[in-house]
This record gives C-alpha cells, sequence and structure tokens, in this order.
C-alpha cells in the first residue's frame, strides 16, 4: 500500500487548545454524526478509487465548528492522498494560488475555507484549474506580455463556506457535489464529550456528558470548548468525577443555560420583552441597544435563537413567538422560570 502523504497545512492558524491531532478521528466510522454525509462520501471515495480518479469537486456549506475540515482530511486519508488547506481571504493574488496549484500532486485535496470570501480575480483562475486541470498566467507587462497555459495534476477542490448564498453562480455551478452539513444531536454531542473527555484525563458521567451537550448549541467545536472549561474547573476545584450538579454549577458560572443560551442571547429576549414588547423591532435596533453590531447577531446569534423557536424572522422585524413571550414577561417579573 502507498504510504499516506502527511497533510500540508497552508496560511491556517490554529490556537494550543484547538491542535489536539490525536483525537481528530482517522476514518468515517470513528467520525461521530452526520450520517447520511458519511455514507455518500464513503461511495464517492471508493468509486473514485475503483477508477483510479480524483473526487469530484465538493462544496461543504453550514454553521462553522460541523467537522468540515476533519471530514476532508478523512476523505484524504481514505484516498490515501495529500491535502493541503487555505483560507479564502489568504489567497490574495493569483499568484498565491497558481503556486499551490502547481504543488498538487496527481487526485491530491485542495481544502479551501470560506471560499464565499476568495477574491474576484483569485475565483476566476479557479474555474480553469477545476474544469480543465490548467491555469493561465501572463509573463511580462505592457505590449510584450504573453498568456502561457500551465497544466496542473488533477486534483479535487473542497470548498467551505458558512454563507452559501455569497458564492457566485460560476463558481458553485463548477462543484459536483453540493452537500449541507447539520446541526448534531444531543446524544451524537453526549459521545463525543466523553470520547473527549477520556483524552482531556477527567471523567464526567452520563448525565453531566448529557447536560453538556444540551449546552452545546449543537455543534461539536462548542462542546469541547465546554468540556475543556469543565476541566479547568475539575482541575482547579479537584472534582474528580464531574456529575450533572457540578457541570449545571460550572454552566451557570459561565452563564450558560441548559438549553445553551448565552448572557447576550438572553439580553437580545430581555430587551425585545422590556422594550418592545416582544416585537417586531428591526434587527438593527436590537443591536445598537445590546451594543452589538448587525452582523454579529445576524451570524452568530439569531440562527440559534431561531432553531430553538425563541425568534422569528416577519415581514415587519425579528419578533418572539407569542407562547415563548407570555413565559419571559412572567420569568422577567419572577412569577415563573422559562423552563
Amino acid at each position: 500500500m502507498q504510504e499516506l502523504k502527511p497533510i500540508d497545512l497552508i496560511t491556517l492558524q490554529e490556537t494550543p487548545e484547538e491542535s489536539y491531532q490525536d483525537f481528530t478521528p482517522k476514518n468515517f466510522d470513528e467520525f461521530i454524526g452526520q450520517k447520511t454525509l458519511k455514507e455518500k462520501l464513503s461511495i464517492y471515495t471508493q468509486a473514485a478509487k475503483m477508477r483510479g480518479e480524483a473526487v469530484d469537486h465538493l462544496l461543504f456549506s453550514g454553521p462553522p465548528g460541523l467537522g468540515k475540515t476533519t471530514i476532508s482530511q478523512i476523505m484524504a486519508a481514505e484516498m490515501n492522498v495529500g491535502i493541503k488547506i487555505c483560507s479564502g481571504p489568504m489567497l490574495e493574488r493569483t499568484g498565491d494560488l497558481v503556486a499551490i496549484l502547481s504543488g498538487l500532486e496527481p487526485k491530491d485535496i485542495l481544502f479551501i475555507d470560506e471560499i464565499h470570501r476568495t477574491p474576484k480575480a483569485v475565483e476566476e483562475v479557479l474555474y480553469s484549474a477545476m474544469e480543465h486541470f490548467r491555469v493561465d498566467i501572463i509573463i511580462g507587462q505592457g505590449a510584450g506580455a504573453k498568456t502561457v497555459n500551465l497544466p496542473i495534476n488533477p486534483f479535487t477542490l473542497i470548498g467551505a463556506t458558512t454563507k452559501a448564498g455569497l458564492l457566485t453562480a460560476p463558481l458553485r455551478s463548477r462543484f459536483g457535489i453540493n452537500e449541507r452539513l447539520d446541526f448534531y444531536e444531543n446524544e451524537e454531542l453526549q459521545v463525543i464529550i466523553q470520547q473527549y473527555s477520556k483524552y482531556l484525563n477527567i471523567s464526567i458521567d452520563a448525565p453531566g456528558a448529557h447536560l453538556l451537550a444540551c449546552a452545546a448549541r449543537g455543534t461539536p467545536r462548542i462542546a469541547k470548548k465546554l468540556t475543556r472549561r469543565i476541566r479547568d474547573f475539575a482541575q482547579v476545584k479537584k472534582i474528580k468525577t464531574i456529575n450533572e450538579e457540578s457541570v449545571s454549577k460550572i454552566l451557570q458560572f459561565l452563564g450558560i443555560d441548559k438549553e445553551g443560551l448565552t448572557a447576550v442571547d438572553n439580553l437580545i429576549l430581555e430587551k425585545m420583552i422590556k422594550t418592545f414588547g416582544g416585537g417586531p423591532v428591526g434587527l438593527d435596533t436590537i443591536a445598537s441597544i445590546i451594543g452589538e453590531d448587525s452582523e454579529t447577531l445576524e451570524t452568530v446569534y439569531e440562527p440559534f435563537l431561531m432553531r430553538k423557536g425563541y425568534l422569528e424572522r416577519t415581514p415587519r422585524g425579528r419578533q418572539i413567538p407569542r407562547l415563548i413571550a407570555i413565559k419571559l414577561k412572567r420569568k422577567l417579573f419572577g412569577q415563573e422560570t422559562l423552563f
């Protein structure tokens, strides 16, 4: 069997807490969640290997933290090829992309995160590279300039985006496979948390892991970050086995309730109730009241609140559904709790 090529990280910066390579799943069986997507990708990679070809270009969309990069690395391992990882905003010049493409071996994978933020000039270089596996470069200046056609090895481009609507139509149409990653179920996050806790050398019982999973907003990245914060408290307080009660206290200290609502989430709901009676109210108005910019509200907080049913969009603005608004009003006046 051909020796697996090492993963090549290009302009991808990681914090020390996020660089747990030993915990990264090595194949689809080790990857928790995204069952339907895993089945599809397993078929695509097996078929490509049987034909001796590169996998067709893929576009992964969905919220951040769901495992787009990890799945791409698993595909590289399954195909026994190398993978280069970069970010769309970092490809400032066409020469940057040409240098990366010319260095790819046959059937290698190029992963571009936040591909919707790739500069227009660089994006146009991708067109011929994706379709015809060649790039056109200009040598010289002025009247003496000439175009040279540079062939490149067949490769697989995997693009990841959190805003699929911002992709241009020509680029989107060149992806043969378009898949969306869904939020994780609490049971799947519980398994991830318990596996991750063992890697961190801490012990979390099943009820405690389930409570932590419920507060992770359906996102493995958040689940792992919360697990690391649990480890901090367990280490300082000398807690040997973390149970549901201790997890509840730690989450309360972090300003996170059992539904995963943060202090900012609750502030949004509180201001909408107290100031506007639950809405409807414009997004910019909410942003100015709580001191956040509207783009942060729209991309970070609003999707989760809408998914949980605490917020809805209307032609007149954002508003809290009637039944939720009634419970929130009672909670703010101390008559009963929301949950």
